[in-house]
């Protein structure tokens, strides 16, 4: 039987491999960026040799698509917590300390910044994230849909649209503030984010 073939019958061990193999490459890209980092690298912190990485995946690239899943997965699965609200646009307003605090951490922004910059100049990243996006941007823009069909606000898909991506915008703009900024007052930023965003939600 060859190795292939014992992932198949043994997924917990290949799911416990694919892991191991993201959390090398994590650090190897937290060195060296991931144009820095190469296969051999993470092979080495991984503990694994390279033929046995290309088990599980096939490149570079297909590493940090499985990065570009994993925030989708997480953001979904906020999402759908935030779907079984019975306000949810208020649930939004509740969640924005948590999710402010959340942006401005470097542990939770370093990924999707590498990511970000990756995609600028990797058609093959850039297809995975815009899918990634407009999945998330689907869930999402259901959700605010609901909302504001609960309190008799328009839900015009031009409105929709422009309300959405700019609740997004200010939340991926977060790292960046973070890193070109990293002594700005946290609890003055949520009070403003209260006041920016409760008039994109409910008018």
């Amino acid at each position: 039987m060859n190795h292939i073939e014992k992932r198949h019958h043994d997924p917990e061990k290949a799911r416990h491999r694919r892991r191991q193999v993201l959390d090398a490459a994590a650090a190897c890209f937290g060195r060296s960026g991931f144009h820095g980092a190469s296969m051999a690298e993470i092979s080495k912190a991984a503990g694994m040799s390279a033929g046995h990485i290309y088990n599980y995946f096939d490149s570079k690239d297909a590493i940090i698509a499985a990065f570009v899943e994993e925030n989708v997965e997480r953001i979904a699965a906020d999402l759908r917590e935030l779907e079984q609200q019975e306000d949810p646009l208020q649930a939004l307003l509740d969640r924005i300390p948590q999710g402010v605090r959340d942006d401005l951490n470097p542990q939770t922004w370093f990924m999707p910044m590498e990511i970000t910059a990756e995609a600028s100049r990797n058609p093959k990243i850039a297809a995975v994230v815009r899918d990634a996006d407009r999945r998330t941007r689907d869930q999402f823009r259901a959700i605010l849909k609901r909302g504001r069909a609960l309190h008799g606000i328009s839900v015009d898909d031009a409105v929709l649209n422009g309300r959405m991506d700019a609740i997004i915008t200010m939340f991926q703009g977060l790292p960046v503030r973070a890193l070109h900024n990293p002594d700005l007052d946290p609890e003055q930023l949520i009070a403003s984010f209260h006041l920016a965003l409760k008039p994109l939600l409910f008018s």
